[in-house]
């Protein structure tokens, strides 16, 4: 099992991977998550005019700190000094939804999928507690790495319908 599941040594004990031997190399990847709201919903957290304030700026402030913070709270993740977290908010393919997408980017021995989609479920977190006085049935869905390139493993991409 360790063969296949690389945080797992031969007695299949939880571990840290060992990456001292990769190379350091340019790597990326791209996470997205959903928040599905009533339409007023989305047009108070677009249009800025919660209550509470700006959940908007308030979400992506909160998504870049989580994307730092990620090997804090996923318990086998390395420290990772990331170059670059991007946050966005817009309004999704459907009214009611809004769609959030994490961009990280490193040069390291490890990958930043972790930290992209740590980010993208942070920001949807975010704007749910900014507006959940409003509406407590909000749902967060289709949280999923979009793409990644670097590394060993090689590039990725989903295929979108």
């Amino acid at each position: 099992m360790s063969d296949r599941l690389t945080h797992l040594d031969e007695n299949g004990a939880a571990r840290i991977v060992d990456i001292s031997g990769k190379d350091e190399t340019a790597r990326r990847a791209v996470a997205r998550a959903e928040l599905h709201a009533t339409d007023e919903i989305v047009e108070a957290i677009l249009g800025g005019t919660l209550k509470k304030g700006d959940a908007v700026a308030v979400a992506r402030v909160a998504g870049i700190m989580a994307a730092k913070k990620t090997s804090e709270l996923i318990p086998l993740c390395h420290p990772i000094p990331v170059t670059k977290i991007a946050v966005d908010i817009e309004r999704g393919a459907k009214p009611h939804v809004i769609a959030i997408t994490a961009t990280v980017e490193t040069v390291g021995r490890t990958g930043v999928e972790m930290e992209a989609l740590t980010a993208a479920s942070v920001a949807a977190l975010t704007l749910y507690d900014m507006a959940k006085a409003l509406d407590k049935a909000m749902t967060i869905t289709n949280v999923g790495l979009m793409e990644k390139s670097g590394g060993k493993s090689g590039d990725f991409r989903r295929d979108m319908p």
